[in-house]
């Protein structure tokens, strides 16, 4: 019986083949496809192993990369095809502009002065550059090619007008923008970093203002320039500060040389870096509205950032020009006398506008050591007001912080007083 089952198994089972002639290939098994010439062996069943690579027999899973340019077969218009096609990583940040909000309550109108800072600094790069084509930075040329952009040149007088009162307007733009960033605690947590870049572009831009105003090489300019770096020299290590600025121990062209460099190359890169991430961090982290505003119901709505809210920008930044225009046609600035190292100063001299509140608080403190005591309150204030978001944790729990108010009114009130003091000693020379 055993055996009956055994031939019945047998007789199931599939013929043997032939063997096939010598240097034949081998037949492939029933169903199966016929390999590609030169092909590897076919893995033995069961293996399931991955083909290996040709390169370094290494297995390598087929990668699903998405399209580099997944905006390629949007319907637009010829020439707006052909600037997506090569542009098209800028689409996303475009459509994030889009979706951006701003705010719209009775202290909107603050937020127009951040962009106006910015418009004149624009300004200033472009002018500038315009400037450099003729301006030659040494002693024995410098008030020559001065008085040569004011008089020779084609609209040399316009360009340098221009320069310099957007030089101005930038750092009063920034100033207001300051405080009324400070009153309205936009720099409450998580924008604290706004306010840290924002305060050292107000520095970079005082910065600009200091090193530029010796540029012109005339008589005021080069003894304002000697007594604002005499200052430092009461600080521990202050005289090899000042030995730096000016390139020797007294001004002289060689402080010319010096500050035109820091004018045109250090100070502008450093403000660019810095610009890039405070705009960053303005887009990233959007627009702040004022404590309790929300939940009073005192929020009007919100408007898009692009267009609405970027076309009254640029409404502003047309008011801005013309005033700037009427400013530098009808106010011009003085050219002035060429400066003589070896001359005495003259009557009035005094530094901008905008250093008159610091000024007039080193004239008070005449006592000894007054002016290391007015250095050391500048920096302690200067330190204290970059550091006012991580201090002030009443706002950063959406909480109103009458303290710190009270602070800012105080600096406001300092400004203003000793500003107004300088101008009404001055204005009777």
């Amino acid at each position: 019986m055993a055996e009956n089952n055994q031939n019945a198994a047998a007789g199931k089972a599939p013929a043997k083949p032939k063997p096939a002639a010598p240097g034949a290939a081998k037949p492939a098994a029933p169903g199966a496809a016929k390999p590609a010439a030169g092909a590897a062996k076919p893995a033995a069943p069961g293996a399931a192993k991955p083909a290996a690579s040709a390169g370094g027999g290494v297995y390598k899973p087929p990668v699903d990369r998405p399209d580099s340019n997944p905006y390629k077969d949007s319907k637009q218009s010829a020439l707006a095809s052909w600037f997506q096609e090569r542009f098209y990583v800028m689409i996303p940040v475009i459509d994030y502009l889009k979706k951006k909000e701003v705010p719209q309550h009775r202290l909107s109108f603050w937020y127009y002065f951040g962009g106006l800072t910015l418009f004149f600094f624009i300004i200033q790069v472009v002018t500038g550059l315009l400037l450099l084509q003729y301006y030659k930075p040494t002693g024995a040329e410098a008030f020559t090619s001065f008085v040569f952009i004011q008089k020779e040149v084609p609209f040399g007088w316009l360009i340098r007008q221009v320069h310099a009162w957007s030089a101005n307007l930038m750092i009063g733009m920034a100033f207001i923008h300051m405080f009324s960033t400070f009153f309205m605690k936009s720099y409450r947590k998580p924008r604290e970093l706004m306010w840290v870049s924002g305060f050292v572009l107000l520095v970079l831009s005082l910065g600009f203002g200091f090193t530029g105003y010796l540029l012109p090489w005339n008589e005021l300019a080069f003894f304002a320039t000697q007594v604002g770096t005499e200052v430092p020299k009461v600080m521990p290590g202050g005289a090899l500060l000042v030995d730096i600025l000016r390139g020797g121990k007294d001004v002289s062209p060689e402080t010319l040389t010096r500050m035109f460099s820091l004018h045109v190359v250090l100070l502008p890169g450093l403000l660019l870096l810095m610009l890039s991430a405070h705009l960053m961090l303005v887009q990233v982290l959007g627009t702040s509205s004022p404590i309790g505003y929300k939940e009073a119901g005192l929020i009007k709505g919100y408007e898009k950032f692009f267009p609405t809210f970027l076309a009254k920008d640029a409404i502003g930044w047309l008011i801005g020009f013309g005033l700037l225009v009427y400013l530098a046609v009808m106010f011009p600035w003085e050219i002035g006398v060429q400066a003589d190292p070896l001359g005495s100063a003259p009557v009035g001299i005094k530094p901008e506008w905008y250093f008159w509140a610091q000024f007039q608080l080193l004239k008070d403190f005449t006592f000894e050591g007054g002016e290391l005591l007015a250095i050391v309150l500048f920096t302690v204030g200067a330190i204290l007001w970059i550091l006012v978001p991580f201090l002030d944790r009443q706002a950063s729990r959406e909480q109103r912080s009458p303290i710190f108010t009270i602070l800012g009114l105080l600096v406001i009130a300092f400004l203003v007083i000793n500003t107004y003091r300088v101008y009404a000693e001055y204005s009777q020379l």
